[in-house]
């Protein structure tokens, strides 16, 4: 687990987290990334789509952020909200205060896990990046339903702080995930923030159009 002191100095980190590094020419057998971790997978989409994205990424992660911010609205809307492509989000937090985002998103429940981590990666600037991290994550844990009381046995509850990294640790021995955001398009390994353009490229042969 981590203290308080701990959260706070991750703050002093992430800036530089999630470099991205070019796209490796790796693939990964689907049915072995089609194994959830300890918690299970949260998709949305169809469950028997044509395409499964699994996006491993950080909280705290600002390339992350920027795909979430640029990208991953059309990706809902074009291909995720119409059946074409499954999406999953996986942990793979680069700090405490980044594992402690997951850790929230998992006990908000599979219905919240989305809208907080949304939350999160639209606010990031708001909390990651303060002089008072966990002061400001309270607050927007807030916003989504907890309160201190919940919020504080969340982050000491030690089997979903085990289930969070050990997806991390699969990601990264299992799938050699290295920086985030790393996605896996049908098994095939993309590093870095997609643009709506590149996504539009892999996609399109993989959906039909």
């Amino acid at each position: 687990m981590f203290t308080r002191r701990q959260i706070a100095a991750a703050a002093a980190f992430v800036i530089a987290a999630g470099l991205s590094l070019p796209a490796a020419a790796q693939s990964v057998k689907p049915e072995d990334l089609a194994v959830p971790g300890p918690l299970g997978d949260v998709f949305l989409g169809r469950a028997d789509a044509k395409v499964t994205i699994i996006e491993y990424a950080s909280l705290t992660c600002s390339h992350c952020q920027t795909f979430h911010e640029k990208a991953w609205p059309v990706l809902k809307q074009k291909y995720i909200d119409t059946g074409k492509v499954r999406f999953v989000l996986r942990e793979f937090p680069l700090d405490p205060l980044a594992t402690a985002g997951f850790m929230l998103a998992r006990c908000a429940g599979n219905d919240k896990y989305y809208p907080v981590t949304d939350l999160l990666f639209e606010q990031q600037k708001n909390w990651a990046f303060t002089d008072k991290p966990l002061e400001n994550l309270t607050r927007y844990a807030k916003q989504a339903g907890f309160t201190q009381e919940s919020f504080e046995a969340c982050l000491k509850n030690q089997s979903v702080y085990d289930a969070v990294i050990a997806v991390r640790k699969r990601g990264a021995e299992t799938f050699k995930v290295d920086s985030t955001p790393t996605f896996f398009i049908n098994g095939q390994m993309h590093r870095g923030a997609l643009t709506v353009e590149e996504l539009d490229k892999i996609l399109a042969p993989l959906v039909g159009g």
